[in-house]
């Protein structure tokens, strides 16, 4: 989905009952589940771990490992996976966050998931027609978790934005937005932010 300085972004779909090929992750990585799974993970040495995830769980997996992915459920496993491809130079770098408790906001919810590799992991809930506070000024990859359709506001003006659920957005370095959710449910999203 995406390849940049930062990070390589997969979307990871796993048929009912089928697995995926042996394959070994280098990087650190996070993923976001996309519905409800229930999957077997056969890391490459290790005895087998049973994982159930609830839709926009988001998890942090150090790399440099094999491992195949078996779905046990009856629906399509689905994520989305965000290769952190600096992660031994950001993991030496001092934290710029500290994980913060959650903040409310009119219509909204931020929590902060994680801060792992010099990078904060969050999941924003977002009533129809509020705003989000503005995100920190460097780089983000927000993860729609629900279909979006949001408004952006930066310093260029207004933007309508739709994104299905799985669909990704990269906002560069000092591009400051605000997002508005101009639809009429709930939208909830995950952002990386480097």
């Amino acid at each position: 989905m995406l390849d940049n300085e930062f990070v390589r972004v997969f979307h990871v779909e796993v048929a009912p009952h089928a697995s995926t090929l042996m394959h070994r992750h280098r990087h650190d990585y996070i993923y976001v589940a996309l519905g409800d799974a229930h999957v077997e993970n056969d890391v490459e040495g290790k005895a087998p771990a049973d994982v159930k995830l609830g839709d926009g769980d988001t998890r942090f997996v150090p790399g440099n490992f094999a491992h195949i992915a078996r779905n046990l459920s009856d629906r399509p496993f689905r994520n989305v996976t965000i290769e952190l491809t600096q992660d031994e130079s950001l993991r030496n770098e001092p934290p710029r966050w500290q994980e913060e408790a959650d903040e409310t906001f009119l219509g909204g919810r931020k929590r902060v998931l994680f801060v792992k590799d010099g990078v904060r992991v969050c999941e924003i809930d977002l009533d129809p027609g509020l705003v989000a506070p503005p995100h920190y000024d460097g780089s983000k990859l927000l993860v729609a978790v629900t279909d979006l359709d949001l408004r952006s506001v930066d310093g260029a003006g207004s933007m309508a934005e739709k994104l299905k659920s799985g669909d990704i957005k990269w906002v560069p370095a000092g591009d400051t937005q605000t997002l508005k959710n101009v639809g009429k449910s709930q939208a909830r999203f995950v952002t990386v932010e480097f």
